[in-house]
């Protein structure tokens, strides 16, 4: 095997037609579910960073968020495995229902970039409050992008992350 095939093996990245096939099999999943509890709301289909992301909007949904966002991660789950049953392959789909994620990927930055300032002009560590791993991954994202490190610690459900000084 020659050393490009492995790389390809540990990365393997979609193609843009395959994410596309996955939002729209995502899309008629979430399609016939708000069907079934008789609501409204609009359906987009993009991709982005290497997935398929779906956001529902244009009803009265926040129901389907739930108080931080628990209702939708269920959704979402449900929905990547209705993908993983019609295509047989794995997905990492993300579903967002009326800007919710949108919304709280600013709130997390805005947290990160506090909390770095915090770590800098301290000199300490500062752990954050348990985070799923949609938001642990913003607030990585944040403080590599300010130059600081982080690290996640603990087990699911209390998993979090530490930000650590330069």
């Amino acid at each position: 095997m020659s050393e490009i095939e492995t790389v390809e093996e540990k990365s393997p990245l979609k193609g843009v037609a395959k994410l596309e096939e996955e939002g729209d099999i995502a899309a008629d999943y979430l399609e016939a579910l708000l069907d079934i509890a008789d609501l409204d709301g609009d359906i987009d289909i993009d991709v982005e960073n290497d997935r398929a992301a779906l956001a529902i909007v244009g009803g009265k949904l926040n129901h389907l968020v739930g108080s931080n966002g628990e209702v939708l991660d269920a959704i979402q789950e449900l929905t990547r495995l209705a993908v993983q049953t019609a295509t047989g392959d794995r997905s990492r789909l993300m579903l967002d229902i009326e800007g919710f994620r949108a919304g709280r990927k600013s709130e997390l930055k805005k947290l990160a970039e506090e909390k770095a300032e915090e770590a800098k002009s301290t000199g300490a560590s500062i752990k954050l409050a348990p985070m799923n791993a949609f938001e642990r991954k913003i607030i990585h994202d944040t403080i590599q992008d300010l130059g600081l490190t982080s690290e996640s610690d603990g087990e699911d459900p209390n998993r979090f992350v530490v930000i650590y000084p330069a």
